[in-house]
């Protein structure tokens, strides 16, 4: 029997070992702090925050490392924090489970992707307002 798709943050979490149970709820304690009036989801099976409509960060558990999606892959601002962590280019970030959580990074990258989205914000609305024009 194939066990449902969890449809909240709690599901999700709840499905993990009591550790890792632990750490998922300081990640998800550490965005919400970092992005206060951020909307928690469910997108493509794992949990997620998006404000504005625009989504700012997932992650998701593992049997060995927490990840977050998006990270700034490409910012060089980043480098120095990332160089203990496996990452991807396509912008993924984990995170042992057998060390602390880096709960300063985790802080950092959704304070980053929170700008990023701002500046996405900005283009749209300038599009819109040349298009009327």
């Amino acid at each position: 029997m194939i066990a449902a798709k969890p449809t909240t943050i709690d599901e999700y979490i709840a499905g993990f070992p009591s550790e890792t149970k632990k750490l998922l709820e300081q990640v998800r304690g550490t965005i919400r702090k970092a992005a206060p009036g951020a909307e928690e989801a469910i997108s493509y099976g794992i949990p997620s925050f998006k404000l504005n409509g625009r989504y700012v960060v997932y992650f998701a558990g593992y049997k060995k490392h927490i990840s977050i999606y998006p990270a700034p892959a490409a910012n060089k601002g980043f480098e120095k924090d990332y160089a203990p962590y496996k990452t991807s280019g396509k912008g993924t970030i984990q995170f042992p489970l057998e060390k602390p959580m880096p709960l300063q990074l985790i802080t950092k990258i959704v304070k980053f992707r929170l700008k990023e989205n701002a500046g996405k914000e900005k283009i749209v609305s300038l599009k819109k307002a040349v298009a009327k024009n």
